[in-house]
């Protein structure tokens, strides 16, 4: 695949956690978060882009969201769970991005609030239609998604390079 072509990254935020006695890199889906997690499984599986890539954080919450999410996808992509995206922030997400192999065209991270949302602010430039007004309304709650497009190589991505494509969040 060639630099030039438009690659796609999504920011998935986890879906609803639980809130038991248990550290917090432990917190199970809430039984709404299951619900949410396969709803925004079947949107992301609507998009029909053929993800070679999801890199998700190792906390149970993700996992779990990940986990039921793909089950709605026609075909598995290659998962890879990152310790680093636990807690990180925008700039950390943007450093571990940059260290995506080229051959990954289509790449969705699965991760946690403030950073998931920070990123989508970070690197969307630009947006179409009404999304980036739709994203600034709700937030980022938990289970929402922002679909951006980029150009370029991975090792390139940097704050304002992307194109908000596409934002969901699951109704109240």
């Amino acid at each position: 695949m060639s630099v030039a072509e438009p690659r796609t990254i999504v920011l998935f935020r986890h879906a609803k956690a639980d809130w038991p006695q248990m550290t917090d890199h432990e917190r199970p889906l809430a039984d709404r978060g299951r619900k949410e997690a396969a709803e925004a499984g079947r949107r992301l599986a609507d998009t029909a882009i053929p993800f070679d890539l999801a890199l998700c954080s190792t906390a149970t919450r993700t996992r779990e969201t990940w986990k039921i999410a793909v089950q709605e996808f026609p075909q598995r992509p290659k998962t890879v769970y990152e310790e680093r995206i636990y807690e990180a922030s925008p700039g950390e997400l943007i450093a571990l991005l940059n260290e995506t192999p080229d051959d990954a065209q289509n790449i969705l991270l699965v991760g946690h609030n403030p950073g998931v949302q920070g990123l989508a602010d970070i690197l969307s430039g630009t947006a179409d239609d009404d999304s980036r007004e739709r994203m600034s309304h709700r937030g980022f709650p938990a289970a929402a998604f922002a679909l951006l497009s980029y150009t370029g190589s991975w090792k390139s991505l940097e704050p304002g390079a992307a194109t908000l494509l596409d934002y969901w969040a699951p109704s109240d």
